[in-house]
């Protein structure tokens, strides 16, 4: 990939299946819009679940167990999550079937694509198929389909995943991040050097753009 001297460079630690990760990138996707700001994203990998079977399992399930997070906090969480998704032109649909998936192959589809800047494209992709699609991300054949559709080679992609040949770049990536001290996600980093964690907010957001653009060179 290319890169723009002149332009933003931010780095996004993320799950494909992390609601906020989403929320978070279209926060800073409306500032920057606003502010006009050039920018170059790249999106590196953190697995929410590294240990979740291939089956996968059901969310709430999920959400309980790991957070003890009861079904009336689960649904308070919900329909904020689908309210902010709203304001931000996407579309959550959560259901009592949804699963959570091992998002390793995701990761690694990622990567390929960022060696033919299609990454940005495909990481939106994944956020709709999972939480808009219900769609399993960690099937190979699904995830060759949705490479498809932002342009890359189906079967490229199929023998990407068939042969795991980035499966060691992305768990060295992965140790990268978590070394430099990232242990949840969005993490949001501008110019390799200023972190911001979380879903910050739209007016945070272009705040920081502000404190940024002041920055010298």
């Amino acid at each position: 990939m290319t890169h723009d001297a002149q332009a933003l460079q931010i780095d996004i630690v993320s799950d494909v299946v992390c609601p906020w990760c989403l929320i978070g990138y279209r926060q800073l996707a409306t500032a920057l819009a606003a502010a006009g700001t050039p920018h170059e994203i790249r999106w590196h990998p953190f697995e929410l679940n590294p240990d979740m079977p291939p089956e996968g399992q059901n969310l709430r399930e999920h959400l309980a167990e790991k957070y003890g997070t009861t079904p009336a906090q689960s649904e308070e969480n919900r329909q904020r999550i689908t309210a902010l998704g709203a304001e931000l032109g996407f579309t959550f649909h959560f259901s009592d079937d949804l699963r959570m998936h091992n998002t390793f192959n995701a990761h690694q589809l990622l990567h390929w694509a960022d060696q033919h800047d299609r990454q940005h494209a495909l990481a939106q992709a994944l956020f709709a198929a999972h939480f808009t699609d219900h769609r399993d991300l960690s099937d190979p054949a699904m995830l060759a389909d949705m490479a498809a559709t932002v342009g890359l080679d189906r079967d490229e992609a199929g023998a990407v995943l068939a042969d795991q040949r980035f499966a060691p770049a992305v768990r060295e990536a992965e140790r990268h991040w978590q070394a430099q001290g990232i242990q949840a996600v969005p993490a949001i980093i501008f110019n390799h050097r200023y972190l911001v964690s979380g879903a910050q907010g739209v007016d945070n957001y272009t705040r920081i753009l502000e404190q940024l653009a002041k920055q010298p060179e």
